[in-house]
């Protein structure tokens, strides 16, 4: 049996809206997406590619996010999807497939952590609509890589102009026509 394509549509939205405010460090947001009695499971890498760690709820979930704040920078691009029904028609599961890169600045080196993973998922349909119940990170490579140059995060880039004496490193961004989409977009 398959979901309906509304379900199927409606979880993708779910597991690209997590990608995306991890990678603009909305983090208020990405527990929003979960359940509040959430459980999430991480390794410990590089010792560890199988989820070892468990963080339950929404102050869990922060907890472990709260690791990023190391990070200059990440991408998650989710490279495959496999949504199937539950047991009942509130419940999902997903199989998740992403290259998450996490770069970060120490001195003059800046270095690409690429993990190569999956996210086992189970799904509640909540009056708020579908929200992660269940992520089970597993790490299935890891790469590291050096990199030339990385973009600050927004954040940053805010700071940044804020102090005039403050190196800028970028061109500030131009509007477009039409304009891109900024975090207000959905």
């Amino acid at each position: 049996m398959m979901l309906a394509l509304p379900d199927r549509l409606a979880l993708a939205d779910l597991v690209h809206l997590y990608a995306s405010a991890v990678d603009d460090r909305r983090f208020d947001d990405v527990l929003e997406l979960f359940t509040e009695t959430a459980e999430l499971r991480l390794p410990d890498p590089p010792k560890m590619l199988y989820p070892v760690r468990r963080h339950d709820g929404r102050d869990g979930i922060r907890t472990a996010l709260a690791t990023l704040a190391a990070v200059t920078r990440t991408e998650h691009a989710i490279v495959g999807e496999v949504y199937a029904p539950g047991e009942d028609a509130d419940y999902a599961l997903g199989r998740i497939t992403c290259i998450a890169h996490h770069w970060t600045v120490a001195g003059d080196r800046i270095d690409d952590l690429v993990w190569h993973l999956r996210y086992d998922d189970e799904y509640l349909r909540t009056r708020a609509g579908w929200r992660i119940h269940g992520r089970a990170l597993t790490i299935n490579a890891i790469e590291t890589r050096p990199a030339r140059r990385v973009r600050a995060h927004p954040a940053v880039d805010r700071a940044a102009a804020a102090d005039p004496s403050a190196a800028w490193t970028e061109p500030r961004q131009q509007k477009t026509n039409p304009p891109g989409r900024f975090r207000e977009t959905p």
